[in-house]
């Protein structure tokens, strides 16, 4: 009987020991799957379902109101202020950006508050705009110097700013005081195409009139708009 006995016992270990090797085995490639895929990273989309945000986007725009707060900006020849007048057209351009579907903008400030030189870039920076368009009016000691002058710093700016000074001229027909290099603070601080814009001479009592109308108001805003429009293209990203 002792014979018999072993035979089992020998066939018994047999077994267990197939059914270790078998459980060894899974849990090698189980573990070698898992290890892999944590190399691998997350299952990357395919070339169909990733889509460039510039397919489907709007272009990302940045007015700036000039002044603000504690900086009046240039006082107007009827009295009023400067920042009154860039945060008024700067809301309507604003306003009139959010109806067209190519564009997305964003106000560097929407109300009478100080915003520095430099955080006015930074928020175009951080926000990878499209482009940085500054709202200005002029003034000078005599009151019959009027007109439309536009400001870049980078080479990248000077289509911005020769299109929207084009249109700009446009809209409100005032003399055209060209478009110059400048080392501005605002344009030189931005990564982006940046431009500054003296929209006309407060300072002069006919330029002042249309800068101040609403009316006059939203004819350059949409002049900008134009400009932009020309300047993308005419069409979404």
């Amino acid at each position: 009987m002792r014979p018999a006995r072993t035979g089992r016992r020998i066939v018994t270990i047999f077994i267990l020991f197939l059914l270790f090797c078998t459980f060894a085995i899974y849990e090698i490639n189980h573990n070698s799957s898992k290890v892999v895929g944590m190399l691998a990273g997350p299952e990357s989309p395919s070339a169909t379902s990733s889509v460039d945000d510039k397919q489907t986007g709007k272009y990302k725009i940045v007015i700036d109101p000039g002044h603000g707060g504690h900086d009046p900006g240039a006082p107007t020849i009827s009295g009023l202020e400067e920042k009154a007048y860039t945060l008024a057209l700067a809301q309507e351009v604003y306003d009139q950006l959010k109806q067209d579907p190519m564009f997305d903008p964003y106000l560097t400030r929407s109300d009478d508050t100080f915003v520095s030189l430099d955080d006015r870039a930074k928020f175009s920076n951080d926000l990878e705009a499209d482009a940085f368009i500054s709202i200005h009016g002029n003034t000078y000691d005599d009151p019959e110097v009027s007109g439309t002058e536009t400001y870049y710093y980078s080479d990248s700016s000077i289509q911005l700013a020769d299109v929207i000074h084009e249109h700009i001229l446009a809209a409100n027909g005032f003399k055209d005081r060209g478009v110059r290099y400048n080392d501005l603070k605002v344009l030189r601080l931005n990564e982006v195409p940046a431009i500054l814009t003296e929209v006309g001479y407060l300072s002069n009592a006919s330029d002042e009139a249309l800068l101040l109308d609403h009316d006059g108001q939203a004819h350059i805003a949409q002049g900008i708009i134009d400009g932009l429009e020309d300047y993308f293209g005419g069409q979404a990203p």
